[in-house]
């Protein structure tokens, strides 16, 4: 009888905990407005030089949450207006909590005409944290595949003002170097594809304070 009365005073006991942990206990919060992948994608093993004339590697990601943007310096619109949105909010990423900081890598897909001088010239035009790196395309190409993004030029680069499509995202690279997730711009019909600055600031704390 005594065992009993042990026993139903546990399951009290554990019934009133669980209790309490569900009222009192937040779930963990999630991401409203990234994409995330189910699993952490590694990145493929490219070498890019940067704007500076360092070398970027996947080793480079380490240590560091990175917002990588592809695109190219002649772009007329999204990229000029998606690395504006990113040095308005920058002030704010730094603030974040975290153990590591967060970096902003412009990924120019237009080797031929993006050299060394011209990519640090427009980088530190929007910031002179922000990174800027290219590669010929047999490195670059794969490293975009791997981090969930695409680019093409369509038109010959005979003329001096070819375009080159490319994505509109931003990816995200936590501090071990995986692609985790990316950030799309909500396409809108007349409106330039852009990724939301407000959403990032949402969405990145959660990220970092889950990793």
């Amino acid at each position: 009888m005594k065992q009993n009365l042990v026993i139903g005073l546990c399951a009290l006991l554990a019934l009133a905990a669980g209790i309490w942990g569900a009222l009192n206990v937040a779930p963990p919060k999630t991401p409203n407005y990234a994409q995330m992948y189910p699993a952490p994608r590694i990145l493929h093993e490219s070498e890019l030089t940067a704007h500076d004339g360092s070398t970027i590697t996947p080793a480079w990601f380490k240590e560091q949450w990175t917002l990588v943007f592809v695109g190219y310096t002649w772009c007329p619109d999204i990229c000029p207006t998606t690395l504006a949105e990113l040095k308005g909010i920058y002030p704010d990423l730094q603030a974040i909590s975290s153990e590591y900081p967060v970096k902003v890598l412009f990924v120019s897909v237009d080797p031929g005409r993006d050299d060394v001088p011209r990519l640090n010239e427009y980088i530190q035009f929007f910031h002179e944290d922000f990174y800027a790196a290219t590669a010929e395309h047999k490195q670059l190409f794969p490293l975009v595949r791997s981090m969930g993004m695409a680019y093409a030029i369509a038109e010959s680069t005979d003329k001096p003002d070819y375009l080159v499509d490319h994505s509109a995202s931003i990816a995200i690279i936590n501090p071990d170097a995986h692609l985790v997730g990316r950030f799309k711009p909500d396409y809108q019909p007349g409106e330039l594809a852009i990724s939301d600055g407000q959403q990032i600031l949402a969405d990145l704390p959660i990220l970092i304070g889950s990793h």
